[in-house]
């Protein structure tokens, strides 16, 4: 079941228990969603679908701290809830150990086919372990990869 196919019976469940905050949510993601599509004007890929998931959950994130930043915990509140509910149709998310392994294992594999990565190389690594992140089927933050891949390159 895709992302889509999954969020409309979820909406469906959630307007007959009346859950309206989850409804709106819901709906907003769909939305969000069908407009990515319009746009590129063919169906979204799995992969499309995610990203743009990732994207809403990001603004979620920079709202809540704005909100949190003007003393308005209760809006904050409601923004943190969202990106729960958005979270349960993504991957699992790939923890700071977990991203810190993946890119050692990268380095590791590039330094054996005798390249030795330094710091000018940052592109080429960090496109390598997202890539080995997506086929990990986990998502990780962009910030938190590149932090990573700039730590390890700096040893």
């Amino acid at each position: 079941m895709t992302i889509g196919e999954k969020l409309q019976t979820d909406i469906v469940v959630a307007m007959k228990a009346r859950q309206e905050h989850k409804l709106t949510t819901l709906r907003m993601v769909k939305s969000a969603l069908k407009s990515k599509e319009i746009d590129k004007r063919t169906p979204l890929t799995e992969a499309e679908e995610a990203q743009t998931l990732s994207t809403l959950i990001k603004q979620r994130k920079d709202s809540a701290e704005q909100f949190t930043k003007g003393n308005r915990p209760e809006l904050a509140e409601k923004e943190l809830a969202e990106i729960a509910m958005i979270e349960a149709y993504l991957p699992k998310a790939a923890s700071e150990a977990e991203i810190r392994t993946i890119v050692q294992s990268t380095l590791a594999e590039l330094a054996a086919t005798g390249a030795k990565p330094g710091p000018k190389e940052m592109g080429s690594v960090m496109k390598a372990v997202q890539q080995k992140i997506a086929t990990a089927e986990l998502r990780a933050d962009g910030k938190l990869v590149s932090e990573a891949v700039k730590a390890e390159l700096a040893r």
